[in-house]
């Protein structure tokens, strides 16, 4: 059961659990301060693929797994699963998931995919639509770089303030259950918000403003 708070927020009445999670980085996030809680850390920027954006979809494959095994369950086993990544048309998460035959919805919220996919999850296990759901995001330096700036391979001189993608991938579990663990008990979402930021390297203040519209 769903109920509606306000405007923006949703109430899940249901217990409606995180039964499963994995995650994969990349190198630079190893070195960070989180690096101790990757469940597995890929020195290679390929990470043993030809490209780097088969390089992640295998981050997602080794996420959702890693999130399969820790909820005890199969892929057959979820009715939906929600995903998204940076690249044209989700190919990341097309290709990357392809596999596990399992009825997949692509999203795409650039920083908020995974903030949806778990909201989506949520209200998918709560209406019954879905016994269990998962969702699956990543992104990944290189092939951001090649997306939205210049390929790597060019040699483009990087600003001091240019903004560094992470490269990793993140995945979860949900399912009603009544054990403890971390929940999903509400969920807010926003609105668009332009405050017309001109400046294409400072990405920060574009996003920001919509951190603080949401009304009480």
């Amino acid at each position: 059961m769903i109920k509606r708070i306000g405007k923006y927020t949703l109430e899940f009445k249901d217990r409606i659990n995180i039964t499963g999670y994995g995650c994969a980085a990349g190198k630079k996030e190893a070195e960070g301060p989180l690096g101790r809680n990757f469940d597995k850390v890929f020195y290679d920027s390929y990470a043993g693929q030809k490209t780097y954006e088969q390089a992640e979809s295998f981050l997602q494959q080794e996420a959702f797994v890693t999130a399969l095994n820790r909820a005890g369950i199969k892929a057959e086993d979820v009715d939906f699963l929600y995903a998204g990544d940076l690249l044209n048309q989700c190919i990341g998460s097309s290709y990357g998931l392809k596999e596990f035959s399992v009825p997949y919805l692509g999203i795409y919220g650039a920083c908020s995919t995974m903030a949806e996919g778990l909201i989506l999850s949520a209200i998918s296990v709560s209406s019954g639509a879905a016994g269990i759901s998962a969702c699956v995001t990543s992104s990944h330096f290189c092939t951001a770089e090649r997306q939205y700036r210049f390929p790597l391979e060019y040699g483009g001189q990087r600003t001091p303030t240019s903004q560094w993608t992470v490269t990793g991938s993140g995945s979860c579990v949900l399912e009603k259950s009544d054990k403890k663990g971390v929940r999903i008990a509400r969920a807010t979402v926003g609105r668009i918000t332009d405050y017309g930021i001109k400046d294409a390297n400072n990405m920060g203040a574009a996003m920001a403003p919509a951190m603080g519209i949401i009304e009480p």
